[in-house]
């Protein structure tokens, strides 16, 4: 097989890669459950949350009581949405994608085998 020819399915797979991993991230990423996963459930075992007017609140005994906010909490992409906004979860899905392909891209370009002298 000649070298363009190469090329060109090398490329068309890294476009059909790209475009599967931009559609699942953005539209899969609305199906993902708002529920709390296997983790959070285990933390806030024995607790109640009530909304007041300060927010949610947990009430009764649970290790949840003592979790604090975490160190990204106000970054532009905390808790997978844009800005704060859950109705762009998908598009915080996109820039996801993109960033861990355009890092993982750059590693391998930076660290690939050269050939010749």
């Amino acid at each position: 097989m000649s070298t363009p020819t190469k090329n060109r399915r090398y490329a068309g797979f890294l476009g059909a890669f790209l475009l599967v991993a931009l559609l699942l991230a953005g539209g899969a990423s609305y199906l993902a459950s708002s529920s709390p996963d296997g983790l959070d459930a285990v933390t806030q075992s024995g607790c109640e949350a009530v909304e007041t007017e300060g927010g949610e609140q947990l009430q009764g005994e649970c290790i949840a009581q003592n979790a604090g906010e975490h160190a990204t909490a106000g970054s532009p992409f905390a808790d997978y949405a844009v800005g704060g906004n859950e109705a762009l979860t998908g598009l915080a899905g996109v820039v996801g994608v993109i960033a861990t392909l355009a890092v993982a891209g750059g590693l391998f370009w930076l660290l690939r085998r050269r050939s010749g002298p």
